[in-house]
């Protein structure tokens, strides 16, 4: 017999139709490695700048266990400025072309259209949009057409916006009615829920404590019949709970979120510290799994 958490996942999936995203079978939790091709990222701005450290790290990932890299080219933390398309591609395609050609299964981080169909035609089978496919009027249609997955994420306002003063009533209901009304856009534009996930968009427009009122209330999205993703990792709320540690000294706190939201169902997490995570991992599965 399985463990009470780990049953509860496969129950989950079953109640859901075996969910599937992206052609992967969700019987056990992934992980999505972050590769920030960006000079101005939250935690390892300018680490991964150029295009031959940004592929070693993707490999690096790979090697750790990652099972999707996620490619960006664009930060969008608090307070970051939108860059033109053209800027995002020419940082992105040759990181992406060069991990696909290993194997990687690849997700553009990305809100500009041209950038996803760019990178798509590089090979990526996921676009991650912090807007939901809201943010270009012709992002539906890219994903419709060229038949890729989508991860739809909830952020409050823009990036430049997102956290002065975020309220909410009811931060959990509230979140995950947006989604619900994205998961629809989507159905009426033809891309079905096998090929979708949500993401409650953690820092995105939200206090510490509605931070945790997600991480929390992670079951409550499962209900909405599509994979769940979460990106909790350096978040700067684990600093505010801890000792205001540095992005790169939040590794225990960015674990401790993913094996709490995987607890509660989350079938992704994204995260830097892929091997770290992987570990941690691997031991939770092995408890919740003893007879």
């Amino acid at each position: 017999m399985r463990g009470i958490a780990a049953e509860r996942h496969s129950q989950d999936n079953r109640q859901a139709g075996e969910a599937r995203f992206a052609g992967l079978s969700l019987d056990r939790p992934y992980v999505m490695g972050i590769v920030n091709v960006t000079p101005d990222s939250f935690s390892d701005g300018g680490l991964y700048a150029e295009t031959e450290s940004a592929i070693a790290h993707g490999r690096r990932l790979m090697a750790e266990g990652a099972d999707i890299l996620d490619i960006g080219g664009e930060s969008t933390r608090p307070g970051a400025a939108p860059l033109p398309p053209e800027t995002e591609i020419t940082r992105v395609i040759p990181v992406i072309r060069a991990l696909v050609g290993e194997g990687a299964l690849v997700s553009i981080d990305t809100r500009r259209a041209a950038v996803m169909r760019a990178a798509i035609e590089a090979g990526a089978r996921i676009v991650n949009d912090v807007t939901a496919l809201t943010g270009d009027a012709d992002s539906l249609a890219v994903v419709r057409e060229t038949g890729v997955s989508a991860v739809l994420m909830h952020m409050l306002g823009d990036p430049q916006t997102m956290q002065i003063n975020p309220t909410y009533a009811d931060v959990v209901a509230e979140v995950s009615s947006y989604l619900a009304g994205r998961i629809e856009a989507c159905r009426a534009a033809g891309i079905g829920p096998e090929r979708l996930a949500i993401d409650p968009g953690i820092g995105f427009g939200k206090t510490v404590d509605h931070n945790l009122q997600l991480l929390a209330g992670v079951d409550r999205f499962r209900a909405l019949g599509v994979a769940v993703l979460v990106g909790a990792s350096r978040k700067a709320f684990i600093g505010k709970l801890s000792r205001g540690e540095a992005a790169t000294e939040r590794v225990s706190g960015s674990i401790a979120a993913a094996l709490a939201v995987v607890s509660r169902g989350a079938q992704i997490v994204r995260v830097h510290d892929v091997a770290a995570t992987c570990q941690a991992l691997a031991v939770w599965a092995a408890i919740t799994n003893r007879n």
